[in-house]
């Protein structure tokens, strides 16, 4: 039987032929986890009395969500780590220096047709490149450091494609509030999305990224881009080789198919409290805002900096603005392109590879009242902080124009 993506990586991981619904043992080619995670996997490979990894060459661990450490206790955690990565020799460990976990593993490390489980929900981003990406508890993820493999109940596949080229300001943010917008937050429960790009160079890796990174605010078990030129040309400029591109078969049936026409989207925004929660930015225009963030795991990469970047260029921000790159190498590559100083001398305040203030954990944590444009990837109440602030998620062309103007605000009115 002709197979899609998920069932192709799913069968060989099994090795036997699987079907939606099958539970299967798999073995995973990537385990990861990172600070705030990786103390609770270590604690139970403690308490299992079983200190001991599958392949030190597949584990990887990155410290991004409370580095550099904000408090005694971050610091605490982030020694009882290194001294477990010293304690097992692993190659594979990034400190405070190097970059958030997913965007480390995109630019590192996964391959199309891999398995990777990781401790963080959002581990969903690996799906960019087209491997079935999965986040997991800490109990789950200690099982698959120690034995390289782990079970999942196959999910139905479902497939996504995107036609045509997007328009000016339009980039994976909005693509991936548009399917929120249409299928709502618990729609994919159960599913996998597989999405085809009809034209490949016009949907670039970064905003593959995005998508792939809400899969699952949508609930996806996963979601994949299904490899393709670009995906070759991406992990060749990062990694110096192409890959083998997995695809699915000729035939393969999918449980339903949706299309997004790119060149029809407009700039999409989620407003409180729900990621579902979708309108059109001219329907939120005017809204004042006292912060805006640009960065985090889902927009911190290279074009959304850029995008940033162009729309400030001499130009100064009328409210705080704080800009983080995912990693060290997109905020090297943001420097020698000269993006890092505009954005400083419009007045941002810049850092890399920290989730800050996604999380509400620190660099840049909302207070009461107070109301935040953010290109991270979660607005419930009391995410980025108090619990009476509120979050509007948007791409980085409108958080940018926010924070220019001051106030939510359409990029194509201003640039």
């Amino acid at each position: 039987m002709p197979q899609t993506l998920t069932e192709k990586i799913l069968s060989r991981a099994s090795g036997k032929e699987v079907s939606p619904g099958d539970v299967i043992e798999a073995k995973t080619d990537i385990v990861a986890f990172h600070d705030l995670t990786g103390y609770h996997v270590i604690e139970v490979m403690e308490k299992a009395g079983i200190e001991k990894v599958f392949d030190k060459s597949k584990i990887v661990i990155a410290f991004d969500h409370l580095a550099p450490p904000p408090d005694v206790r971050s610091a605490e955690i982030q020694v009882m780590i290194r001294k477990f990565v010293k304690k097992m020799g692993l190659p594979n460990f990034h400190d405070i220096n190097f970059g958030i976990m997913h965007e480390v593993l995109l630019e590192k490390y996964a391959l199309p047709g891999q398995v990777i489980v990781a401790a963080d929900s959002h581990t969903t981003t690996s799906g960019a490149v087209g491997a079935f990406a999965q986040g997991m508890g800490a109990s789950d993820i200690a099982a698959a450091v120690i034995t390289g493999k782990t079970w999942l109940v196959v999910p139905t596949p479902f497939k996504v494609e995107l036609k045509g080229s997007p328009g000016k300001w339009i980039t994976g943010k909005d693509v991936a509030l548009k399917l929120l917008q249409e299928f709502k937050a618990d729609y994919f429960n159960g599913m996998s999305i597989e999405v085809y790009v009809e034209n490949p160079s016009t949907f670039p890796m970064d905003y593959r990224a995005t998508v792939s990174n809400m899969g699952i605010e949508m609930n996806a078990d996963a979601l994949m881009f299904i490899p393709d030129e670009e995906t070759k040309n991406y992990i060749k400029t990062m990694r110096g080789y192409e890959p083998a591109l997995v695809t699915p078969d000729p035939g393969a049936k999918y449980a339903d198919e949706y299309t997004i026409e790119l060149s029809k989207l407009e700039p999409l925004v989620a407003v409180p409290y729900s990621v579902d929660n979708v309108k059109t930015v001219n329907e939120v225009e005017g809204k004042e805002v006292d912060q805006v963030f640009i960065g985090s795991c889902t927009n911190g990469r290279l074009s959304d900096i850029e995008i940033a970047a162009k729309i400030l260029k001499d130009k100064k921000v009328k409210t705080r603005c704080i800009a983080i790159p995912a990693s060290y190498e997109m905020f090297r590559r943001a420097m020698d392109l000269g993006y890092i100083e505009t954005l400083v001398n419009a007045g941002c305040i810049v850092t890399y590879g920290t989730c800050g203030p996604c999380l509400g954990g620190h660099f840049g944590v909302a207070g009461p009242g107070e109301t935040i444009v953010s290109t991270s990837n979660r607005n419930f109440r009391g995410r980025m902080g108090s619990n009476d602030s509120k979050v509007y998620l948007a791409n980085p062309a409108v958080a940018a124009a926010s924070a220019l103007e001051g106030k939510i605000t359409d990029p194509r009115s201003i640039a």
